[in-house]
């Protein structure tokens, strides 16, 4: 730099011989960085492959450890379910049989008055309907229950029939419900009174008898119930001997915590210890693969390094050289190349007449 051109023929083929080695190593240096990215992303494909496999394998070893594991407790859930189905069953039926034994005197006493009510009404040649429930709820009420009963017939029969008739008329006038009425009263009340004159005034006495009997019937089925909820909610199990049963649903119990303490024993032991393992030897399985990778990688960066250290000292060289006599628009190999042909020929002596003569034969 600074000093005098003695050749300017071989000062301009030195500028297009400079040029050219850059313009190769540009050209290289592009296809090293084309090269370094392709090997960097086949190198984050083959690390998520590895991360991909080891979480996969990881996943499926831990849901095959609670799958097996989850079945087991499964069977235990199972028999537990049916070790206290037994017991529930065993005192269920100890419920029925303590039952069936306290209310046993009061049944027994229930069926005679049943046969008594019977043979009753049999030797006394009485219709059967006046042994019934409806007969002695509307002629002989006794008790809140036929009392009631007795109030529910007498709406129905002389209310809720009449207006329902009534209102099933297409055209509706007041004398028509008077009539329905009057023939409700007379037909049902009339039915009700002729039924009752007849047997009430004939049976009477017999019909009392039966009113004692079942008020004593029902009086039995009253205790019988209270016994029964009485025994049912009777805290006390220890008469219905189901310790056996308690000892098989303790131990499906205590089965089930060591299958469960096992299952969390295992899968502390996978997570700690060998999912680690796993890991590393699906990462070793990997490892040669990746590390050719990182080295070609490495090779590749070292000489793209070196490629551009290289390129920017040929451009400090060019910048240094050729750039001051000729400038940054004649750094073209075809112009220079044209403007070593003009002093060739000798139209021009130096480098600024060549680019004076080239710039006017430009124009």
């Amino acid at each position: 730099m600074g000093q005098a051109i003695g050749d300017y023929a071989k000062f301009l083929a030195d500028a297009r011989d400079a040029l050219y080695r850059r313009s190769c190593d540009e050209n290289t240096a592009a296809d090293l960085a084309a090269q370094k990215k392709r090997q960097e992303k086949e190198m984050e494909t083959e690390k998520k492959a590895t991360a991909d496999a080891i979480s996969q394998t990881v996943k499926k070893r831990l849901e095959e450890i609670n799958s097996s594991y989850d079945k087991e407790i499964g069977k235990g859930q199972d028999k537990l379910k049916k070790a206290r189905a037994r017991r529930e069953k065993a005192k269920s039926k100890g419920v029925k049989e303590r039952i069936a034994e306290e209310t046993a005197e009061l049944r027994e006493h229930n069926r005679d008055l049943g046969v008594q009510l019977r043979t009753l009404f049999q030797k006394e040649h009485i219709p059967a309907f006046c042994g019934t429930a409806l007969y002695y709820t509307l002629y002989y009420p006794s008790g809140v229950k036929e009392f009631l009963g007795l109030l529910a017939a007498l709406v129905l029969a002389f209310l809720a029939l009449p207006c329902g008739l009534y209102y099933l008329i297409p055209q509706r006038q007041f004398w028509q419900l008077i009539v329905i009425y009057f023939a409700d009263v007379l037909l049902l009340g009339g039915l009700y009174v002729l039924i009752g004159n007849h047997t009430r005034f004939r049976y009477q006495e017999v019909l009392k008898r039966g009113r004692a009997l079942r008020n004593t019937l029902r009086e039995n089925r009253k205790k019988i119930r209270v016994i029964t909820r009485a025994i049912k909610r009777d805290g006390n199990e220890d008469i219905y001997d189901l310790e056996k049963y308690d000892d098989e649903i303790a131990c499906a119990k205590q089965e089930l915590e060591e299958i469960a303490a096992r299952k969390k024993e295992a899968v502390s032991t996978f997570e700690n210890v060998t999912k680690n393992i796993i890991s590393d030897e699906i990462a070793d399985s990997r490892r040669e693969r990746l590390e050719s990778l990182e080295r070609a990688l490495a090779e590749t960066t070292a000489s793209l390094q070196e490629l551009e250290n290289s390129i920017k000292e040929q451009n400090i060289h060019i910048a240094d050289t050729f750039g001051p006599y000729l400038g940054k628009e004649y750094m073209d190999p075809d112009r220079l190349a044209e403007l070593s042909r003009i002093i060739q020929s000798g139209r021009a002596g130096n480098i600024t007449e060549a680019i004076r003569v080239y710039e006017e034969g430009e124009k």
